[in-house]
C-alpha cells in the first residue's frame, strides 16, 4: 500500500511559494497529483493558464484568487474549481495562504509571457 509520510514527500520553490508534493507519478500516482501550497503573505502571484482542472482547497489564511476576469476573497474552507483552459492566479494580502491541491497527471501551464511550466510536483 503506498503512502507517503511527510518525510517523503519533495518541496519546491517557485514564484515566491513553496510547493509540497505528495502524490505524483514519481511517488507512485499513475493518474492524480497532490500538493500543499504555502503562499507568504503580500505576494502578487504569477496568473497562469492551466491544461488541466485543479482543484484547491484551503487550509489556512485568506487570498483573493482570479479565475479568467473575476476576482473573489477566499478564506479557510473554501474549494476553488479551475477548469482546464482558465487564467488563474492567487494573491495574498496581510495574510499567508495553504492550501491542499488536486489535478490530473499532465497539467501544464502557460504563462503571461508565452512560456510554458510542467510543474516538478506533477511528474
Amino acid at each position: 500500500m503506498p503512502v507517503i509520510h511527510p518525510s517523503d514527500a519533495v518541496v519546491y520553490e517557485i514564484h515566491g511559494s513553496t510547493f509540497t508534493s505528495y502524490a505524483a507519478p514519481r511517488s507512485g500516482s499513475a493518474e492524480l497529483c497532490a500538493w500543499r501550497v504555502d503562499v507568504p503573505a503580500g505576494v502578487t502571484g504569477v496568473a497562469h493558464r492551466v491544461t488541466r482542472e485543479e482543484i484547491l482547497h484551503i487550509t489556512a489564511g485568506s487570498a483573493t484568487v482570479t479565475l479568467d476576469d473575476e476576482k473573489q476573497d477566499v478564506t479557510v474552507g473554501d474549494v476553488i474549481i479551475v477548469p482546464a483552459g482558465s487564467l488563474f492566479g492567487i494573491d495574498t494580502g496581510a495574510e499567508a495562504l495553504s492550501a491542499w491541491v488536486n489535478t490530473s497527471v499532465g497539467l501544464r501551464a502557460a504563462l503571461a509571457d508565452g512560456s510554458w511550466l510542467t510543474p516538478p510536483w506533477t511528474v
